[in-house]
């Protein structure tokens, strides 16, 4: 885990993608993504970091598929440290973020309430709703 890389402004975890060798990552100028990514121009545009800074619940761009919208909210709810000791704590369980290409165990999830669960139960204890 890359940890200083963080999360990405969508929701997305930077600090455990396979990509993040030669990915600048969202907030950089050599972003491949940033013409047509609509989660960093609105979250540009609002001067925020990221959506999980967001007041609004919204469901554009990258947050209308179920791990960076579920990423988002659990950052919404507990914070960006509490998001990264998690991914931290059960990358060490072995819960691998990018399987496949891009898929991991993050994704296949069809309920974002079961993704938080699995966050927080992949062994990292301590939170409650």
């Amino acid at each position: 885990m890359k940890r200083e890389l963080g999360i990405a402004r969508c929701g997305l975890a930077c600090c455990l993608c396979s990509e993040n060798e030669h990915c600048g990552g969202c907030n950089s100028d050599g972003c491949h993504d940033k013409d047509w990514c609509e989660n960093r121009k609105c979250s540009m545009e609002k001067g925020l970091s990221g959506c999980y800074i967001c007041e609004q619940d919204c469901r554009k761009g990258l947050l209308q598929k179920i791990k960076p919208y579920g990423f988002t909210l659990f950052a919404k709810r507990y914070g960006i440290d509490t998001l990264l000791d998690c991914l931290e704590e059960n990358e060490k369980r072995g819960i691998v973020y990018h399987r496949d290409g891009i898929k991991g165990d993050y994704d296949g999830f069809d309920n974002v309430e079961e993704l938080i669960k699995f966050i927080i139960n992949g062994e990292c204890q301590g939170l409650s709703e």
